[in-house]
């Protein structure tokens, strides 16, 4: 007999629909799409802010800041940085707040300037390092900055005030187109150790008193009297008008500083940049123009370390 069948002789099983998967299979193929940049991952922003942090410790260099916006002469100014914090709290700075970083490190520094600034009443705010990197404009600030308000100037009659009632000869600093904020405050430092009644600078084309200033003063111009004058040309002609005389120290004069024979009258020394030197019309006031003897090889002194030198010169010789 003809097998017409399988060979087990069992009856074929008819094979009926298999169950789907829904579409699941196919969309596990799908993957995730493309990966993410680094910026939009979780651990991103955590690893900048200890880049961050790393880099002010060793105080290198930072992002560019932001373009400066022109600041009103009666916005507060602010010093960031745990050493020039310490100082200008140290030195009685006048001071509106203490901003501190969250989870700043501390150390002997931060202890001191939240310590000084509890016991002198001014307020401690604890903000973001982003906050802080708005208030310094970008400097290195370590997780510390100081709020000082806006400078309040003296006129310049104040000055000769000053030098009167300590029953002293005066003697004025003039700063003449000393833009960098810098070197006005490394010129008060000189002016405070050689014992100066105080700095003239014009409303124009100056440097003012700001943070930066503050920052190099180390302090001092917490006692350094500064004044402003609409015409430093005016101001330096109403000097001589009531008996002082003007010297300028300038590269070009043609009289060392040390024989100057007028250095224990009451005085006005005149600082210009380091660049131009003085300017014509201030040349014109000054009664004698002076240079500092030097090697050939320097052409010229930083602004701050002129004064110094030219402060030093006249403490000498009214010491004698």
């Amino acid at each position: 007999m003809a097998a017409g069948g399988r060979a087990s002789g069992r009856p074929a099983k008819k094979k009926g629909p298999s169950k789907g998967a829904g579409g699941q299979g196919r969309r596990s193929l799908e993957g995730k799409g493309a990966t993410p940049p680094a910026e939009m991952r979780h651990w991103y922003k955590e690893k900048a802010r200890t880049e961050r942090i790393a880099r002010e410790e060793r105080g290198g260099a930072r992002r560019p800041a932001p373009a400066r916006q022109r600041r009103s002469e009666d916005a507060p100014e602010y010093i960031g940085g745990r050493n020039p914090v310490l100082e200008a709290l140290q030195a009685g700075v006048p001071s509106n707040a203490l901003y501190v970083a969250q989870r700043v490190d501390n150390d002997d520094r931060v202890r001191d300037s939240i310590r000084i600034a509890t016991e002198r009443g001014i307020a401690l705010l604890e903000v973001s390092r982003d906050k802080l990197d708005r208030l310094t404009e970008g400097a290195v600030h370590q997780g510390v900055a100081l709020q000082i308000p806006a400078y309040d100037y003296a006129h310049p009659s104040d000055l000769v005030e000053l030098a009167q009632d300590a029953a002293e000869v005066p003697l004025i600093v003039a700063l003449d187109s000393v833009t960098d904020p810098r070197n006005l405050g490394a010129i008060a430092r000189s002016a405070t150790a050689f014992g100066a009644h105080g700095l003239l600078i014009p409303s124009r084309r100056s440097a003012g008193v700001t943070g930066g200033a503050w920052k190099t003063s180390a302090g001092t111009l917490a006692t350094m009297r500064v004044a402003r004058a609409a015409n430093l040309t005016a101001a330096l002609r109403e000097y001589r008008e009531a008996g002082l005389f003007v010297i300028g120290l300038d590269g070009a004069g043609e009289t060392d500083i040390g024989d100057v024979d007028l250095l224990t009258e009451p005085l006005v020394v005149v600082v210009g940049s380091e660049g131009k030197g003085l300017s014509r019309l201030v040349r014109e006031q000054c009664d004698v123009v002076t240079r500092i003897p030097m090697q050939a090889a320097a052409e010229s002194l930083n602004a701050g370390v002129a004064a110094g030198v030219a402060l030093y010169e006249v403490a000498r010789h009214r010491r004698l």
